[in-house]
């Protein structure tokens, strides 16, 4: 699956874009609001572990998001079974160059919309860092409505912080 979207594409990720994530993925801006499995700094082979995985067993739910010809962030979803079988995690980062310009409101639209039409599920939820006002604004812009705060529920960098639960349910 590929969305042309004029500034910029969601695609599948490639082998290829080890070392255009490896120069924007290491930024500790972009760590500081993402599980520590996002590791820092991130290099090359960061990236192509990841990618070994992105082009593999995750590829039907997570894209590559390129720029003038360069992957320079990720999108994706993390479906669940049993009785949470019905809700997909949504997850996505962008590289600084990048922020304030629509990009990722954009994409998580995208993604959305094609969730809801091609998997089965029926809500899609974002936990994110209560100190993390860009994304809690990408969430907000997409219809996903603040469902709850998690207090001191998450350690990052040494310091503990809330988390904020939002979610949007398929009309």
């Amino acid at each position: 699956m590929e969305w042309d979207l004029g500034t910029f594409l969601i695609r599948p990720y490639r082998e290829s874009d080890a070392q255009s994530l490896a120069e924007v993925a290491n930024d500790r801006e972009i760590w500081i609001n993402l599980r520590d499995r996002f590791p820092h700094p991130y290099s090359v082979e960061d990236a192509e572990k990841w990618l070994e995985l992105a082009t593999g067993e995750l590829a039907a739910t997570n894209w590559a998001i390129e720029v003038e010809g360069k992957a320079v962030g990720g999108i994706g979803l993390t479906t669940f079974e049993d009785v949470h079988r019905l809700e997909a995690e949504l997850g996505y980062w962008l590289g600084r160059p990048y922020w304030r310009r629509g990009i990722m409101t954009k994409a998580v639209e995208v993604v959305c919309e094609w969730t809801f039409e091609n998997l089965d599920v029926i809500r899609i939820f974002g936990g994110i860092y209560a100190y993390n006002d860009g994304s809690k604004r990408v969430l907000e812009k997409n219809g996903f409505e603040f469902e709850g705060r998690m207090r001191k529920a998450i350690i990052k960098d040494g310091k503990i912080a809330d988390a904020l639960m939002f979610a949007k349910l398929k009309q």
